[in-house]
């Protein structure tokens, strides 16, 4: 997307980052009421409007920078409420609910696969180019956000996922690290660290998912 000036490029990253970040907290909340715990739905964070979702850093000003900074572009929503001890087998579930937002990013990269391949069909340019980017962006974003979420680092659903299955001792020494989870992220993020690392992983899935699109 290089050939995109600044304007065009947050134009086609909006609805892709918005829909990414907000549905990927709306999963954790739907598979948490499933499963026994309805602090989500009942404080009405189960709703796809974005607006209750938002956090300002989150979800614009840190893919903002990151854009800008050409890296990896990154964010978060408000953290869907869930109340671990509400779940009918909290530490088993827990690691259900951290792996559904990562499933929601998997299949929203499907879902814009899909519009990219409605896109060429319609071949109409008006529609066709801003939704084929568009869903080219969304692609990215979505594998992006699923990959760097599986990261083993707590409150990453990654790290979510490894205190649901490790033995309890150590269950407890890797929760212990959750506070710091965060700045340790935006750190390895700055210094461009998780796209050596994860970059070739993201790149196989965006040629599977571009292929699946019709566009590579």
């Amino acid at each position: 997307m290089d050939e995109l000036t600044l304007a065009q490029k947050i134009s086609v990253f909006v609805l892709p980052i918005l829909f990414a970040i907000t549905l990927h907290e709306v999963a954790h909340g739907w598979v948490a009421w499933r499963l026994g715990d309805s602090t989500a739905k009942r404080l009405g964070r189960l709703s796809i409007n974005p607006i209750k979702h938002i956090d300002p850093i989150g979800t614009i000003v840190v893919p903002m920078v990151m854009m800008l900074m050409g890296g990896f572009i990154f964010g978060w929503a408000k953290p869907a409420p869930v109340d671990f001890g509400k779940l009918r087998n909290p530490k088993r579930d827990m690691a259900i609910v951290a792996l559904a937002g990562p499933g929601a990013n998997l299949l929203m990269a499907l879902g814009w696969a899909l519009l990219a391949k409605l896109g060429a069909w319609l071949a109409m340019p008006y529609v066709s180019v801003p939704l084929i980017y568009m869903a080219a962006a969304g692609i990215f974003f979505n594998l992006v956000l699923m990959v760097l979420n599986l990261l083993p680092i707590p409150p990453l659903d990654g790290g979510r996922v490894l205190v649901g299955v490790l033995p309890n001792r150590w269950a407890a020494k890797v929760a212990m690290l959750e506070p710091y989870g965060m700045p340790i992220l935006l750190l390895l993020l700055i210094t461009g660290m998780p796209g050596r690392i994860l970059g070739p992983a993201i790149l196989a899935l965006q040629g599977f998912f571009f292929s699946l699109a019709g566009l590579s």
